[in-house]
């Protein structure tokens, strides 16, 4: 098909005007997008003259380290950052703090601290739960301040 000297004029004008049409709404699209911006956003100048807010500020993560709370079981020193769980694992009885220790610090499994103190499987994981239940209620005497006497 031959083009003429018309058609290529026709085609000139027809992607002129849709270039020009795409441009304005893409210039629009961008006023719109920017008039929302300074609807939410706040210019850093404006803070800082008004409420003299500082534009650095200093961690206070290195300056106040936890505090640590070492409590020896089985003959090792572990170190808690949690006050209130060093005071109810000191509070329990020094069976139910090795099994604690064992299981959840030493890794063992339910057998093998049966195997330790000639207990089975089943009457150990018992004892765990059980453990973890009293130190739960302890925790939460020490977290009230309430002095309750120990119990089993």
């Amino acid at each position: 098909m031959p083009c003429t000297e018309a058609y290529r004029e026709h085609i000139m004008y027809t992607f002129n005007g849709y270039c020009k049409t795409v441009i304005r709404f893409a210039a629009i699209n961008a006023w719109r997008d920017r008039s929302r911006r300074r609807q939410i956003e706040i210019s850093l100048e404006y803070l800082t003259e008004e409420k003299f807010y500082p534009l650095g500020t200093t961690d206070e993560y290195f300056e106040a380290p936890y505090e640590e709370y070492p409590v020896t079981l089985c003959g090792q020193t572990v170190i808690l950052t949690n006050g209130e769980l060093a005071a109810a694992l000191l509070s329990l009885p020094k069976k139910n703090r090795e099994i604690i220790f064992l299981y959840f610090f030493g890794y063992y499994t339910q057998r093998e601290i049966g195997e330790m103190y000639e207990r089975c499987r089943s009457t150990t994981g018992y004892q765990i739960r059980r453990t973890l239940q009293l130190l739960h209620k302890e925790m939460e005497v020490h977290s009230h301040g309430e002095s309750e006497p120990f119990t089993l």
